[in-house]
């Protein structure tokens, strides 16, 4: 992590690119999120042109210079380059509609459209800038320990308490497509568990990974969670949804950062969407899973 010289200078440009995402999922207004990510990032090249330039370090082994293998080049994260990695995965998802739908088309675009944008900004790191910015620790490689085995509890024990009560109350599982056939509920059942392993992916994973490079990590944890929780907005998560997916994405970040583990927020966020498909079948169908207090 930089400075606090070189961090706050930073600031204002990733503000910006973040900013861009309830423009395009909260207000809907495209050409607001165009202008945040061109001013963002333009600001942030601006930006790293008044700095100096730290040179490349050449990576070789071998006990004397002269014959010694070159393995790679470390360069010095490139505040315009992550920046312009999370304008374009934003990019990429919003050139479809969020709201939830369960054919055949609708989940086609989702795929593509949510795939390309942690496949794109990967592959534009690891092949053209050549930096490897972003990656996916499936494990840690420790064990879990009592306090993550107790948290896993805890996400269903809370999850079975709040979400009925938020869902139902509100409204707000009227945004998601009414599942009265198997069929229907097989595909809620696969689309709410894809779209909340590709929240891991693309938020940790790839938008907090790479302002991770720049700022302190609470700092990164609070844009990450802009970005965050304008998409869950959009995706059907209104009302006073915020009060819940707030905390939900600044947790996630900091368990990221304690465990360095992908499986494991996968794993907590999966069992949240357990209790999001199990309520919004029972609140499409009462009676038919009858084991929520709402």
């Amino acid at each position: 992590m930089r400075s606090d010289a070189a961090v706050w200078p930073g600031i204002a440009p990733a503000v910006l690119v973040c900013l861009a995402a309830p423009a395009f999922f909260v207000l809907q207004t495209p050409w607001l999120g165009w202008a945040l990510l061109a001013v963002g990032i333009l600001s942030a090249w601006l930006v790293e042109r008044t700095r100096p330039r730290v040179p490349d370090q050449v990576v070789s082994v071998g006990s004397r210079r002269e014959s010694a293998r070159v393995i790679g080049v470390r360069r010095e994260p490139s505040l315009t380059r992550d920046l312009s990695l999370i304008a374009l995965g934003m990019l990429i998802v919003s050139v479809i509609p969020l709201a939830a739908e369960l054919d055949n088309l609708a989940m086609l675009r989702f795929t593509l459209a949510l795939g390309g944008a942690v496949a794109v900004p990967y592959l534009v790191s690891r092949f053209v800038f050549r930096d490897r910015a972003i990656s996916f620790p499936w494990r840690s490689g420790t064990r879990w320990g009592r306090l993550q085995w107790g948290w896993l509890v805890a996400v269903l024990v809370l999850g079975w308490l709040i979400l009925p009560f938020y869902f139902i109350t509100s409204g707000v599982y009227q945004n998601w497509p009414v599942v009265d056939t198997p069929d229907l509920i097989a595909r809620l059942f696969v689309g709410v568990g894809a779209v909340g392993i590709w929240d891991e992916l693309f938020f940790i994973c790839t938008v907090f990974a790479l302002l991770r490079r720049h700022f302190p990590d609470a700092l990164a944890n609070v844009l990450q969670t802009i970005v965050f929780v304008s998409f869950l907005w959009e995706l059907g998560y209104r009302a006073w949804g915020p009060v819940l997916t707030i905390p939900f994405a600044l947790l996630q970040g900091f368990i990221f950062l304690r465990t360095h583990s992908l499986a494991y927020v996968v794993t907590v966020h999966l069992l949240f969407d357990a209790v999001v498909f199990g309520v919004l079948v029972h609140a499409h169908n009462p009676g038919l899973l009858p084991i929520f207090l709402v």
